[in-house]
């Protein structure tokens, strides 16, 4: 499977400009560690939970709409904060909009001779169908075979959040993934399986319980069969 698809990597901002995503608008300008490293990280590295004032109140007066259209009544005592709650679950859960997974990969860059696949798998993933807005999970499994650069491990499970955290398709989530970790670390392949069950088939529409998606996207190396197939045998 060749590389198809065009990822710009830059573009962290929700309005198609390069603007950040208003969620973001409260992360503090100096930079602080990260926990898991000893450098200092930018805003656009991880995520702070701030919740943008003007959004949380937009979505919730949507929310309110909503509750009321399906005969819900907004005012009882077990609604009364939902709206708020909601809004500020949906900024959460898109925040990967203004995170930057350039700038994650690039913080922990280093040089070394070891070529052989170096794999991270069953990445806990979850993110919402684009379609409908309903959960999709599972787990993720990305590898690399280098080209004299690797990259803190930490940082992989990072860019898949960076990804995942946004409205998706699997199928779009899988090479955006891959074509991160090509662009930084320039390696000499990348391969990444994505295994999930998706909520819109499972609770509504169809209502497959059991069923579950597997994509692959993969690059250099691993399009030769050898190395795909050493790669799927080791993620089991």
């Amino acid at each position: 499977m060749s590389q198809k698809s065009n990822v710009d990597l830059g573009a962290v901002g929700g309005d198609g400009h390069g603007t950040p995503h208003s969620l973001s608008t409260n992360h503090p300008s100096h930079p602080h560690l990260d926990e898991d490293d000893d450098f200092p990280v930018s805003p656009r590295y991880r995520r702070i939970d701030h919740y943008g004032v003007d959004s949380t109140e937009a979505i919730a007066a949507n929310v309110y709409s909503i509750l009321t259209h399906i005969g819900e009544d907004p005012e009882r005592e077990g609604l009364l904060k939902t709206p708020e709650r909601v809004a500020k679950a949906h900024q959460f859960l898109t925040h990967g909009y203004s995170l930057d997974p350039k700038e994650i990969l690039t913080k922990a860059l280093f040089k070394e001779d070891y070529d052989e696949m170096i794999l991270v798998k069953d990445i806990e993933l979850y993110s919402l169908c684009e379609h409908h807005m309903v959960p999709f999970f599972g787990k993720a499994h990305v590898a690399y075979i280098p080209d004299g650069r690797i990259v803190g491990l930490s940082k992989i499970p990072r860019v898949v959040d960076v990804f995942a955290r946004r409205l998706q398709v699997q199928e779009r989530l899988t090479m955006q993934i891959r074509d991160a970790i090509n662009e930084v670390l320039q390696p000499r392949g990348v391969a990444v399986v994505i295994e999930a069950t998706h909520m819109c088939m499972v609770m509504r529409g169809v209502q497959k319980q059991h069923s579950s998606t597997t994509t692959s996207a993969v690059s250099g190396a691993f399009e030769d069969e050898r190395t795909r197939a050493e790669f799927m045998r080791l993620i089991g």
